[in-house]
């Protein structure tokens, strides 16, 4: 019996792709004068690993502040698992599933590697500040309870040696792959990754890169990641959209995308007869 929705289709990898889980619908931003985002469209399936790429300037991260609710767009329509979205606060977007990591690290560097991803569990944590103060009752079986699942991720990214370490001797690599924990920890239905492999030699890439389909192959999680690397892009994404001076210049499979002519001209900036 197949309980797959008319929407779904099995990937050649053997993944499932599900419906539509965030439709971005003629999203336009603007700061004063300038615009960031000129009416853009595309969607996000449930299960997939969609990319948002293009060169410098493009607006790609300003998408990814709509997605997550740091940016409210001038125009436009943002949906979520079939309903219209209003605005919300950041906080409120995560407590909808969603999760993401920043281009610029933010990790409180004083604090260990384990008080960092615990942080991930707070928008999940039910009781009052005077019970996690004194910690008994419920308050001590709840944070028992997040530690444990956080454990779990320090295991599933390979960081138990460094749990205890503070966050600010770690070398640059780790703490990308701590600030990916920290997102984890919030267990989101939809992961959003800024950049997740900048700054990274290859080793460092090849080990994100397996963790970003491990992370979509056993939690299920839908990922919408931006990276400047193509070779990373085109091996990892399902579909991908494409930004150039705020407009979508391309949308579809990395082979669709990668014979995109548009796409072509806006990264090696020359035209082609």
């Amino acid at each position: 019996m197949n309980d797959m929705s008319p929407d779904s289709y099995v990937t050649a990898d053997g993944r499932t792709i599900g419906g539509v889980v965030m439709e971005m619908k003629n999203i336009t931003l603007r700061f004063g004068g300038v615009v960031a985002i000129k009416d853009i469209s595309f969607d996000i399936r449930e299960g997939e690993i969609r990319a948002i790429i293009g060169p410098n300037g493009a607006g790609k991260s300003s998408m990814l502040n709509v997605i997550s609710g740091f940016y409210v767009p001038q125009e436009g329509e943002v949906w979520f698992r079939g309903k219209r979205r209003p605005q919300m606060k950041p906080y409120q977007v995560a407590s909808q599933g969603i999760a993401r990591t920043f281009q610029n690290i933010a990790l409180f560097d004083g604090m260990s590697v384990l008080d960092n991803i615990m942080t991930g569990r707070l928008t999940m944590m039910k009781t009052g500040l005077l019970s996690q103060a004194m910690w008994f009752g419920r308050a001590e079986k709840e944070e028992n309870h997040h530690r444990e699942q956080v454990e779990k991720i320090i295991d599933f990214l390979e960081i138990q040696n460094i749990r205890k370490t503070p966050v600010g001797r770690l070398p640059y690599g780790l703490k990308k792959r701590v600030e990916l924990a920290r997102a984890l920890a919030a267990e989101p239905k939809l992961l959003l990754l800024d950049e997740p492999m900048a700054g990274m030699n290859v080793e460092e890439k090849e080990d994100m890169s397996r963790f970003i389909l491990d992370v979509n192959d056993e939690f299920g999680t839908t990922i919408a990641l931006i990276e400047h690397d193509m070779g990373v892009v085109m091996d990892l994404s399902d579909r991908v959209v494409v930004m150039d001076y705020g407009k979508k210049i391309g949308d579809g499979t990395p082979d669709e995308v990668r014979g995109n002519q548009a796409v072509i001209d806006a990264y090696l900036g020359v035209a082609h007869d």
